[in-house]
């Protein structure tokens, strides 16, 4: 997946994005935005869709991320901005599994604010992970040791 076009005036009401929201209510604007950070994440601190050379330029092409990798990154990004909030604010939004990342990233390519190639499908997004574990899971179990060694 790469971004088409810089997404600073999204509130704007000629924006497409806009248009889309009224539309299809299933997410809100945070969803969005957030999807559009975490594809920024994964190309530059995660290292997805870069060239395999430093000398190399990199093209767009070269800069594809993955549904999975965007998945992952996402998740990685999410936990890093909420903490063991993540999955709690990500079903605020309206996200409740990887394939609503899906839903996000395909309504954004038909509106022309993300791209795609040839072998991107919806289906690239259908449960990369357990939603419920993979946020859990990252903070470990709570236990009654958990508070221990602590003043």
């Amino acid at each position: 997946m790469g971004v088409c076009t810089d997404n600073r005036n999204m509130l704007d009401p000629t924006h497409p994005l806009s248009e889309l929201l009224r539309r299809d209510k299933r997410y809100r604007l945070d969803a969005y935005v957030f999807v559009f950070d975490a594809l920024r994440f994964a190309q530059d601190h995660l290292g997805f869709g870069q060239a395999s050379s430093e000398d190399e330029l990199t093209t767009e092409e070269e800069r594809h991320v993955t549904g999975q990798q965007l998945c992952e990154a996402i998740r990685q990004y999410a936990v890093r901005q909420y903490g063991a909030l993540a999955k709690n604010v990500l079903n605020h939004w309206g996200v409740q599994s990887t394939g609503d990342f899906g839903e996000i990233v395909f309504n954004l390519i038909s509106i022309g604010q993300m791209r795609k190639t040839d072998s991107d499908r919806r289906e690239d997004f259908d449960e990369v992970f357990d939603f419920e574990g993979a946020f859990r899971d990252t903070f470990g179990p709570l236990t009654s040791d958990s508070g221990k060694g602590r003043t």
